[in-house]
């Protein structure tokens, strides 16, 4: 009897777990869906590689590497993709090419990488090479974010000043020399007029760098000759310039020379640094070396003839294609030049905060000796009397 219980028991049982189950896999599909829509932070992204790089080289499967950190992970998007990487892996799907489902985790350099990690029985390998990629990579968007904070912060502060003052200060004054039907100076009247003509027409003074601003970014992320305009503008300002070339130089050099050390084949490897740059120039520029290596040649030719590359990279780059060690000659231009960005950086900063602090002080200094010039005046004819 109380066999047949058992058994009678054992279906609806064995029903339960399969409804709950549907409805968890049902959660985790919505879950999943959300996390592919939403960006996962590149932080995470970089942990888990260093952390997958470490149990892989300790001998450790993909598979159970994969369920030791998706069960470490905090609960959120890149949880929801590591247990979509781990499914698929489990499945005897390879790697990378879980990993290529997940384009905002994981971007085609990275996936790219992976996959030659994989074919070449270096996974370990290349993943500990991707760690340190993303490490640098990540110091030196830090380093431009930080010394750009302090600059953007002062300017945002002077512009509100001066604005309020000529919004709501300078009116109030112009109201006091009617009353006393002052003489005023040049510098006064011309003040006076500036701030009159912000008044009346703020929708102008205000609305119409916000729209220009707007449409900046509008067609800087959707037209790409604007894209490159710009972008080529931007290597022609003194000083700036210098910064965005030596930094568009190292970026390319690291990237390039990560995916060939890793085992990626030149032209695959030039489509990726193509796909994953954010300068038009540089993008332009290696689509042009590409179609030429393409067709045969080497890579410091068309190098040169792009005008993306100083003289420097491209000899050392034909050293490094007749020595057979492009790789490690590009990681050397990617060292040497990150240095030099950071010492860029450094220096074009340590002229921007003072030259901001004393633009201020001009238009501050204006303002008050424009103001308090007639003002002087009228007290001084209000003590004679």
């Amino acid at each position: 009897m109380a066999k047949r219980l058992q058994r009678a028991a054992s279906p609806a049982s064995s029903r339960a777990p399969a409804a709950s189950g549907g409805a968890g896999s049902a959660a985790g599909a919505s879950l999943r869906g959300s996390a592919r829509r939403r960006g996962v932070s590149t932080l995470k992204v970089t942990e888990f590689t260093t952390q997958l790089a470490t149990l892989s080289g300790a001998g450790i499967p993909v598979a159970k590497a994969l369920a030791i950190l998706e069960g470490q992970a905090r609960p959120g998007p890149f949880k929801a993709v590591l247990g979509e990487l781990l499914e698929d892996v489990s499945g005897g799907t390879p790697l990378s090419e879980a990993m290529a489902k997940h384009p905002r985790a994981f971007d085609p350099l990275y996936s790219s990488m992976v996959r030659a990690g994989e074919a070449g029985g270096v996974l370990d390998t290349v993943l500990e090479r991707i760690g340190k990629f993303r490490e640098k990579a990540a110091a030196i968007r830090s380093k431009v974010f930080g010394a750009m904070i302090y600059p953007a912060i002062v300017a945002l502060v002077a512009l509100t000043v001066v604005s309020g003052v000529i919004v709501w200060i300078i009116p109030k004054f112009q109201d006091i020399f009617d009353s006393f039907d002052a003489q005023l100076p040049k510098t006064t009247r011309l003040l006076l007029s500036f701030s009159d003509f912000v008044v009346r027409y703020w929708y102008l003074c205000f609305g119409l760098p916000a729209l220009l601003l707007l449409l900046h970014f509008i067609f800087l992320r959707r037209s790409e000759p604007y894209r490159y305009r710009v972008h080529k503008l931007l290597l022609k300002l003194p000083a700036v310039g210098t910064v965005q070339s030596k930094s568009t130089i190292a970026s390319f050099s690291r990237t390039f020379g990560t995916l060939i050390e890793s085992g990626v084949p030149h032209l695959d490897a030039l489509e990726i640094v193509r796909d994953t740059t954010h300068s038009a120039v540089l993008k332009r520029g290696v689509e042009d070396i590409r179609r030429t290596v393409r067709e045969g040649e080497g890579i410091a030719r068309p190098m040169g003839e792009s005008g993306a590359f100083d003289d420097l990279v491209v000899n050392m780059v034909e050293v490094g294609e007749a020595t057979g060690e492009l790789d490690g000659m590009l990681l050397k231009v990617a060292d040497a030049y990150e240095v030099a960005v950071d010492r860029s950086i450094d220096s074009l900063f340590k002229v921007v905060e003072p030259a901001l602090l004393i633009a201020m002080a001009v238009i501050v200094g204006f303002i008050v000796v424009a103001l308090f010039m007639p003002l002087l005046s009228i007290m001084n004819q209000l003590g004679s009397q």
